[in-house]
């Protein structure tokens, strides 16, 4: 049990890296219409906080970018490594938890916004299902003729 406790832990981090981590740069999906590499203001957005106060030039935005992106990488990394162990059954039973805790989420921000936000909500929902199905459709093919 004293085992389990902190491989969960680090298992329930992984729905915040997985968001936070970029994926490995030959699988990364494309980005959405009108979205270009860095975004629309690039890195200086990404590095918010204490980052702005500091008056960082490019060179440095782009290093500590890359060193960001290195650790939010490795933490992902760990965390699967921890995942991997636990039985299937707490998988799934952590999977269907989160995804639970995400839809509720998902309708709180809903109900903030006004009718013609909701509808451009739902909108821009059912886009990144349909991105999302495509992506895994992919991932299948890929898998599919690597083996060939």
């Amino acid at each position: 049990m004293r085992k389990m406790i902190p491989a969960l832990l680090f298992a329930s981090l992984l729905p915040t890296l997985s968001f936070a981590a970029p994926a490995p740069a030959d699988d990364m999906p494309p980005p959405p219409p009108g979205m270009h590499k860095d975004g629309a203001k690039g890195h200086r957005d990404m590095m918010g906080g204490p980052f702005r106060e500091l008056n960082l030039t490019p060179e440095q935005h782009r290093a500590i970018g890359k060193l960001m992106s290195q650790g939010m990488h490795d933490r992902q990394d760990i965390t699967h490594k921890y995942l991997d162990k636990l039985p299937e059954k707490e998988q799934q039973a952590m999977k269907d938890e989160l995804k639970v805790n995400r839809e509720k989420t998902q309708k709180a921000i809903r109900d903030q916004l006004t009718p013609e936000q909701q509808k451009k909500f739902d909108e821009l929902a059912k886009k990144q299902e349909q991105r999302k199905a495509e992506w895994a459709e992919f991932q299948q093919w890929k898998k599919e003729h690597k083996s060939n």
